[in-house]
This record gives structure tokens, sequence and C-alpha cells, in this order.
């Protein structure tokens, strides 16, 4: 049991509120990007006194995280980076702690589908990809047995794992331009979200993500294109996240 998956949302929220001012102003500080960006909106760090102030910051768009220098998005000189990634069209830098954020995020979502020590995964996959090596780092520090194959060899890694348990498959929400697969906690068709590392938006039926604690590339109010809803009622499994439905 982790103690922000079953907080009062009133300390969640202090906290939210904390992490949002922290990496607005960094991000308009750091990174040449955002500070243009929230120039030319007329919009300073100062702006942000509560959580519904979110909305007073421009939203990111897919085209703009593919069109823009990664440098540009970048808050650190690149001696505090310690992984580069290039996947599915996205660079992007991880500092340290970025990557120990990610990994503990990923601990909270695989032990929630019911990985265990003594658990058998089968990961099948380019492990040059940072979303997939986090989750390997996960699974290790969890205790699970991998099962590592690349794409052409997905029949024999689902062979392995179904014969060592009951075989089950799922899927973590990743998309590149996020940087990490730990957004979401799974729990039976739906997710709940790890609101002390994310603030969501849904606007007209549409995600929209600031990431709070991304230290090397924040995001702030990026629209992913993904149709979503808030499930207003109470969680049977006790957490107090949002829970949401992801079309």
């Amino acid at each position: 049991m982790f103690e922000t998956e079953y907080c009062r949302r009133e300390e969640l929220e202090i906290l939210q509120l904390e992490r949002l001012k922290k990496i607005v102003a960094w991000a308009y500080e750091k990174s040449a990007f955002y500070q243009k960006t929230f120039q030319r909106h007329g919009v300073t760090p100062e702006d942000i006194q509560s959580l519904s102030d979110v909305d007073k910051l421009p939203l990111l768009t897919r085209e703009e995280i593919h069109t823009t220098d990664a440098m540009d998005f970048l808050t650190l000189p690149l001696s505090s980076v310690i992984r580069v990634n290039n996947f599915g069209g996205v660079k992007k830098f991880y500092t340290r702690g970025d990557i120990r954020n990610n990994v503990e995020m990923l601990i909270h979502s695989l032990m929630a589908a019911g990985i265990l020590r003594g658990s058998t995964v089968g990961i099948a996959g380019d492990l040059s990809d940072s979303r997939l090596l986090d989750a390997l780092y996960a699974l290790e520090s969890i205790g699970a047995t991998v099962v590592l194959a690349d794409n052409f060899n997905v029949d024999a890694t689902i062979q392995i794992t179904a014969d060592t348990l009951n075989f089950k498959n799922f899927n973590l929400y990743a998309p590149p331009e996020i940087g990490n697969a730990g957004l979401f906690i799974p729990c039976a068709a739906d997710y709940h979200v790890q609101e002390d590392n994310f603030l969501i938006e849904i606007l007209s039926g549409e995600l929209v993500i600031t990431t709070l604690t991304a230290q090397a590339m924040p995001l702030i109010r990026y629209r992913t294109g993904k149709l979503a809803k808030k499930i207003s009622e109470p969680c049977p499994c006790g957490r107090t996240l949002t829970k949401i439905h992801i079309d």
C-alpha cells in the first residue's frame, strides 16, 4: 500500500499545487520553449495560486513537441542528463531523478496489476525504448522474473510466461511524448491517475496532462488527443486517486 494512493483529497491537492507552482517556475526559468510561450501568452509563474489557475497556461500540442528542437524543452545542462532516448520520433532527456521517479511509478502500477516477487513477466520489445527499460528496472526491483524478447519473438515470450503461470496480458498508457509508462495505476478496466506526479484535465473530452515531477523535460498542459472521462463514484479498491476511463 502506497501512502499517496489512499490519502485525503485535501492533502493530495496541497501537494499537487506545491508541485505545480514549482514546475511552472522551473520551466519558465530554465526552458527556452516555455519562457517564450508563456511570455507570448502573457502569463508568469506568479499567476498560479490555485490548481484551477492551470487553465491560464497555454496548451501544448503534439505538433509543437515534434517540431520544436528538444534542446529548447530541456531545463538543465547536458552534464546533468544521464539518459537520452529517441523513440517514436520524440527525443527525451532524463536526469537520475527522472529515472528514479519513473521506476517508482511503474512499481506502483505493476504491483497494482498483480505483479509480485516471484511473478514471471515477459517484455517483448526494443529495450532502446526508455519506457520499456524503466519497466525492466521496476520489475527487477519488485523481484519478478523477467523474460526478454524482441518484437520478432513475441510468441516465444508468451509461451514461456503462459507455461509458467496463469497468463495475463495488460497494457500501460505510455505515449512517447510523456516519456514514461507510470502515468496510471490499472484498476479493473479503468485507471487511477498517479496524481502526486501528474495533474490531469479533461477538456471537451480530451485528456490533458501536466507532469509535476519531471526534471529535464516537463510537459505543461499536453494535449494527448485521447478521449477520456472521469469516474466520480468512489472506487471499491479504496484508492482516492482520480479514476478515469480512456476510450
